[in-house]
């Protein structure tokens, strides 16, 4: 089991990163207009190909035209019914990407060997203005959207690089990179880029207990970056929180903002993973909480375990309300064994930990069931 205080790889900027992937031989993007690199020898690497397919149920895309489809939402679309698997070619996607529920049980394998290899990227926000008129709204901004269940991703990034800075005019600032509502949702060696509202962890409806699982997965962000009311474990993940130049002072922002149903024993579980930080320190709060008007008896849950809290985190007030009327210390947040400068016990009526004996209840096993998603190897 890798340590948790491993430091891990870190992507470049987004915009860099999405620049340089635009220029490198291997990367293709996909504009209005596609674009076609020359040929390439084995796009998917030990994934097969067209001509050699995994099962009779996989599709192959590439942007350079050596697969069955040259965009991600084309081979989704064509993917009709349950369990079928995508291969994706090395390449930067620019698109929106939608998978229904009726889609159920589907794969997506990225053919590079590092997740940044295959980015999935659009630039819309919540305060963007649609073809037809209105904006977009949190869940229309979403780069990528999931809603079948037993979705399954390996080693793919998921972006949004609409920028603050670029839309001065603009105040529906979220802009999601993942929408994910499906119960037995698994994403592994994925990466998360955005800034407002990168990940957005969730179910299809108020009753629906969604489980989800992250595992060696990065996400980036500032404000609200991982946030809804999924049941999710995120295990050996590392999470970024970005400087803002906007800002003058703290806080820039906050990590999680789950918004766990009432009647959902289970919210978020963040195991033996990483906080990191590109801004000054104790300018992040760990969490605040979000009871949406739509749900007013929202209980948002969150329990950090195990996890290294890098001095980016208030260790004094690491969490805050997102309105009054619903304070932080009535919903259901605690900590466990964190370490790091953002873990310090200052303040201890602003830091709730678990017992032992309350920990032994706070474990992947418990919040995903006879769900077993850590045991799938690609």
């Amino acid at each position: 089991m890798p340590s948790p205080h491993r430091r891990l790889p870190l992507p470049p900027s987004r915009r860099g990163f999405l620049l340089a992937s635009a220029a490198a031989g291997a990367a293709v993007v996909l504009t209005s207009g596609t674009a076609r690199a020359a040929a390439r020898p084995r796009p998917f690497g030990r994934h097969g190909s067209p001509a050699d397919r995994l099962t009779p149920q996989t599709l192959y895309v590439d942007a350079s035209g050596q697969g069955d489809f040259t965009s991600v939402q084309a081979a989704v679309t064509a993917a009709t019914g349950s369990g079928w698997t995508l291969v994706i070619a090395p390449g930067t996607y620019r698109e929106t990407v939608s998978v229904d529920v009726t889609r159920t049980e589907m794969t997506w394998l990225g053919a590079g060997e590092d997740p940044r290899d295959v980015v999935i990227v659009h630039d819309n926000a919540a305060g963007t203005p649609k073809p037809g008129g209105g904006t977009y709204g949190t869940t229309g901004s979403a780069t990528t959207l999931v809603q079948a269940a037993g979705f399954t991703a390996h080693r793919i990034t998921f972006a949004n690089d609409w920028l603050r800075a670029d839309h001065p005019g603009v105040f529906g600032t979220q802009a999601v990179a993942l929408k994910v509502q499906g119960d037995r949702s698994a994403f592994h060696h994925c990466h998360f880029l955005g800034h407002q509202d990168t990940l957005y962890a969730d179910s299809t409806a108020l009753a629906a207990f969604a489980r989800q699982y992250f595992s060696h997965c990065y996400a980036e962000g500032d404000v609200d970056f991982v946030f809804g009311r999924a049941t999710a474990v995120y295990e050996h993940c590392h999470f970024r929180t970005l400087t803002r130049t906007d800002l003058g002072s703290a806080p820039y922002g906050f990590v999680f903002a789950p918004s766990t149903a009432g009647a959902n024993p289970l919210g978020y579980l963040v195991t033996g993973s990483r906080v990191s930080s590109e801004a000054p320190d104790a300018y992040y709060k760990l969490a605040r909480p979000w009871v949406p008007s739509s749900d007013t008896t929202a209980r948002p849950s969150l329990v950090v375990r195990n996890t290294w809290l890098g001095p980016g985190i208030d260790a004094v007030a690491p969490y805050t309300n997102m309105s009054d009327s619903f304070p932080w210390q009535e919903q259901r947040f605690a900590e466990y064994r964190n370490t790091g400068p953002g873990a310090r016990i200052t303040v201890p009526e602003n830091r709730p930990q678990l017992t032992r004996e309350q920990a032994e209840s706070a474990t992947r096993e418990a919040y995903l069931g006879d769900w077993r998603p850590w045991r799938e190897v690609c």
